[in-house]
């Protein structure tokens, strides 16, 4: 049972059909990586069925680590306007389910988890991952990528707010 100081985080890189999630500890300085995973759909699934299934397997997740914050990549740039509107309402179920599980809500940009992590906004994908895997000293990047990802968020919400270290 972690003590009242260790904060546990839940990372999310949001997508309605495929949403990367993670469950990080923070304890002072140091940060353990309990879990990792993605929650997916196939292309056939209904897009509210998706939204559906995020919510509950979501709050699954919620139940079972009991995290205390959730850190989410914002919405921030998009090509595709369908596509943005998709993931848009994804972020909301992801939200929504968060508050229903009591978390505190921290939003980062990709440039605010680029600079926390690599100290250059226009850092590539995989400098974040290796910085990832560096950070938490784990023998391989975390995969999927998404997955990745949303340790990335959660390793920011920790560095950029110093009451969660």
């Amino acid at each position: 049972m972690p003590d009242k100081k260790t904060k546990t985080i839940l990372g999310i890189d949001p997508g309605y059909a495929r949403a990367g999630w993670s469950i990080l500890e923070s304890s002072g300085q140091n940060l353990k990586l309990i879990d990792f995973g993605c929650l997916e759909t196939t292309k056939e699934t209904e897009h509210a069925t998706r939204l559906k299934f995020l919510h509950t397997e979501l709050g699954k997740i919620i139940k079972k680590y009991k995290p205390e914050i959730l850190a989410i990549e914002s919405l921030f740039f998009f090509k595709n306007l369908k596509t943005a509107i998709k993931v848009a309402e994804a972020r909301g179920v992801i939200l929504i389910t968060a508050i229903d599980g009591n978390l505190k809500i921290e939003e980062f940009t990709p440039l605010q988890i680029k600079q926390a992590l690599v100290g250059y906004g226009r850092a590539e994908k995989k400098q974040i991952q290796q910085m990832v895997k560096v950070i938490l000293n784990l023998d391989k990047i975390p995969e999927p990528d998404d997955a990745a990802d949303a340790i990335a968020v959660a390793i920011t919400c920790i560095n950029s707010t110093k009451q969660y270290g």
